[in-house]
């Protein structure tokens, strides 16, 4: 078996919108994509990227991947890491593909000298936080997301 983990290119939009897919399939989510595969490529591969993108591959064929972009602490007055989505097709998991992905985010925030990685879980995703306990991720339960998004946050904006 051979295990790697790359950057993304621009060939591969097509793949991370499905990707993308398969994801909010897994979450019980897909109603709720509105992304195209056109806006993917937008956002990664644009002249300026806000959003990267890493894949994995098990003995050539995309199994995963992982979905980041920069953050900062104030407190720790460094950037992070915010993985907005890591996904691993389920026939390829506990064979290492998620561990190599959030190990080459780790080695990148260790080498730019970023303070911290972080990300959010769905509550009822267990297999997924045991997976992230096992590593040492600490649960941040004290904080409560919060999100503006469609016609709340058109009003505060016109506000």
């Amino acid at each position: 078996m051979s295990l790697t983990v790359r950057p993304a290119t621009p060939a591969d939009a097509p793949l991370i919108f499905a990707l993308i897919g398969e994801l909010a399939e897994y979450e019980k989510l897909a109603h709720e994509v509105k992304a195209t595969e056109v806006g993917i490529a937008e956002i990664l591969f644009a002249a300026s990227p806000r959003a990267f993108c890493d894949i994995a591959e098990l003995d050539g064929a995309a199994v995963g991947f992982a979905l980041w972009f920069y953050n900062v602490s104030t407190f720790e007055g460094r950037h992070g890491i915010y993985l907005e989505d890591l996904f691993v097709r389920p026939e390829a998991r506990g064979r290492g593909a998620g561990l190599a992905l959030l190990r080459r985010l780790a080695a990148r925030c260790r080498d730019e000298g970023l303070a911290r990685l972080e990300w959010a879980v769905l509550d009822w995703n267990e297999l997924a936080i045991n997976f992230y306990d096992a590593l040492g991720a600490a649960s941040k339960s004290e904080w409560i997301t919060r999100r503006l998004s469609g016609e709340a946050l058109a009003a505060l904006a016109e506000s």
